[in-house]
């Protein structure tokens, strides 16, 4: 039974933790503060509801804990009334610690994006800041995307909140062009968080739905914060479109599931109209078309297909062509030669693979050699797929995607 609970309040936890933050932010003005008080909430839940049970609304719970210790501390430390006195008002205020409050949580979120957005932290100190506040995740798992070392990541969170804090960020919405420079940060980071939703970094669970909907919920907020932005449509289409294809993204043991193998009449079609919607106002809006318009073009030539032989391929490559053009990026790159040996044939796309080979961004990116072992698969040289694939799995972080690297490592035979 503690286990249970255990493995409930974790759960709990993922889900609360950046509201949680966000309207404790607002009420110390501090990011720093406001993660002490969020993680001394959680551990006080630990410690009450394994035997208490859990309540009916732990979201609440957590909040209203929180509050009471800042209140306490402030008592403690015998700060000046007034300061006290604006706690209170702001707690009272702010949240009526009921359900209605928890369910209707505001923009606490958006406001804790915009301020880890703003212009006086570097980029990548806006990135790391948000994905550890906002989506959750550790030190480790941000280290490991910065393919930098936990210490150094740690610092740089660290330097990022004091920054924050020296310049007396405020916690809000900005309006006009202070608003419009914080956008394309901002869709940075809510672009991050769903991908991280989407295939988690590390962990048991290839998937975190409550992190996809977060991130969905975001990019509609911004979107409909600057209606004129191409790119804010762009994004939302691109996170509805992928979003639906997520109830047939796991097997029936929790397995992950690939895009060719997924049974497309499990696809959310109400995200799907959702997405192309967005995608055709995106479109109206920018010529020529931003990377996220780009990356939602493509997930929309899927969402078309019935079945995986309708796909527009040739299609698919013109659009990775000119998002690679625009990006830069090695990850491009390989997807677009995914792309191509799905059009025009698998030597072609692994000739393709082979030039990235060399790419420093890619050495520790365990799927390429998955797709450079897809493809010698289909080739029929499955000894040296079976080689990749399992090289694939000793660089994977997540556990379903090693597990099922490993799998199919071992239906390779050795047989060329």
């Amino acid at each position: 039974m503690v286990d249970a609970t255990q493995r409930s309040i974790e759960t709990i936890w993922r889900i609360e933790a950046a509201r949680l933050i966000g309207g404790l932010v607002r009420l110390v003005g501090d990011v720093d503060r406001a993660e002490d008080l969020a993680q001394e909430a959680l551990l006080a839940a630990l410690e009450h509801w394994p035997s208490a049970g859990i309540p009916a609304n732990p979201g609440a719970w957590l909040m209203t804990a929180a509050k009471h210790r800042a209140l306490d501390e402030a008592r403690r430390a015998r700060r000046i009334e007034e300061k006290h006195a604006a706690i209170e008002r702001e707690a009272q205020r702010a949240h009526r610690f009921d359900e209605e409050a928890v369910g209707q949580p505001g923009d606490d979120v958006l406001r804790l994006v915009l301020a880890a957005c703003h212009p006086v932290l570097s980029r990548e100190a806006r990135v790391a800041l948000t994905l550890r506040l906002v989506a959750g995740l550790t030190t480790a798992e941000i280290a490991r995307a910065f393919l930098v070392t936990e210490q150094a990541m740690a610092q740089r969170i660290v330097r990022a909140k004091r920054t924050l804090a020296e310049a007396k960020v405020p916690f809000e919405v900005p309006a006009g062009a202070e608003l419009h420079a914080r956008i394309p940060p901002a869709l940075e980071v809510v672009y991050l968080i769903f991908n991280e939703g989407y295939t988690a970094t590390a962990g048991a669970d290839w998937i975190r739905p409550a992190l996809c909907q977060e991130a969905m919920r975001l990019a509609r907020v911004l979107a409909a914060l600057v209606p004129d932005e191409a790119e804010a449509h762009g994004l939302l289409a691109l996170l509805e479109l992928q979003a639906s294809r997520i109830p047939a993204r796991l097997g029936p043991r929790g397995e992950p599931v690939l895009l060719l193998d997924q049974d497309r009449s499990k696809w959310d079609r109400l995200l799907v109209t959702r997405g192309l919607a967005a995608l055709e106002r995106a479109e109206a809006l920018a010529r020529p078309l931003g990377p996220y318009t780009l990356q939602a073009a493509i997930a929309a030539c899927h969402a078309r297909a019935r079945t995986p032989e309708e796909t527009d391929w040739e299609r698919i490559v013109a659009l990775y062509d000119g998002l690679a053009a625009l990006t830069g990026s090695p990850v491009v790159e390989l997807n677009r030669a995914v792309a191509v040996a799905m059009a025009y044939g698998p030597a072609a796309g692994l000739a393709l693979v082979d030039r990235l080979a060399g790419e420093r961004a890619l050495r520790s990116y365990h799927l390429l050699p998955a797709v450079r072992a897809d493809l010698l698969l289909k080739l029929e040289r499955r000894a040296e797929a079976k080689a990749e694939l399992e090289r694939a799995a000793a660089l994977a972080t997540n556990e379903r995607e090693r597990e099922l690297l490993l799998l199919r490592a071992a239906g390779c035979g050795t047989a060329n």
